[in-house]
């Protein structure tokens, strides 16, 4: 599992399959397509261009919250936050080798992760315009004690930047989740290669 996992924003200027292309390239392990606004079939089709290029460049294509297209599609992995639905039961429904993410917000939500989530994303760090109906912002230390409640690997989200891998590294969390530090900067690909030499050194 490598440290930068960017997810997607439909509200940049950059489409949203560049987005995901730059962040590839750039070197993130994970890309995870959130398009709350889009139909399943247009969601789909955007997947199925996508995921060759992202399987080429070793990245995991990830799709958020639709099970259903998930399933169509064959896309590597479903994230799931806290309201999509029973996670053991999803579980059942993924085929072997497709992974489950699901959002965090909460030391009480990290000690009852149910069997079959592969990794989780906690948060958020901070407060982020990308989801104004964020919970409340958990800070670092809260960041904390979530991955040492949740014994798996866990990602951090939520208002994460340039500068904050070390902050990140420190509480134990395997990687950062950001969408506004890669697709809202001028150039994606070297934002995400920027984000992936500082983890590597912090």
């Amino acid at each position: 599992m490598g440290p930068i996992y960017v997810i997607t924003d439909p509200s940049a200027d950059l489409p949203v399959v560049e987005q995901a292309r730059a962040a590839a390239r750039g070197g993130a392990a994970w890309v995870q397509l959130r398009h709350k606004t889009a139909s399943s079939n247009d969601l789909a089709a955007l997947i199925r261009q996508l995921l060759p290029e992202m399987t080429a460049l070793g990245t995991r294509l990830i799709v958020n919250d639709r099970l259903e297209v998930a399933l169509a599609t064959g896309a590597h992995g479903l994230h799931i936050g806290q309201g999509d639905g029973d996670a053991a039961a999803i579980r059942q429904r993924m085929p072997p080798g497709m992974i489950l993410g699901l959002s965090i917000e909460t030391v009480a939500q990290a000690r009852v992760i149910p069997p079959g989530v592969d990794y989780v994303g906690a948060g958020p760090v901070r407060a982020t315009p990308t989801k104004p109906d964020h919970a409340t912002p958990i800070g670092f230390d809260g960041l904390a004690e979530i991955v040492a409640a949740a014994a798996m690997p866990t990602y951090a989200i939520g208002g994460l930047k340039p500068g904050d891998a070390k902050a990140v590294r420190a509480t134990g969390a395997v990687g950062m989740a950001v969408v506004s530090a890669v697709t809202r900067a001028p150039d994606s690909e070297a934002a995400t290669r920027a984000l992936l030499a500082e983890w590597a050194t912090a």
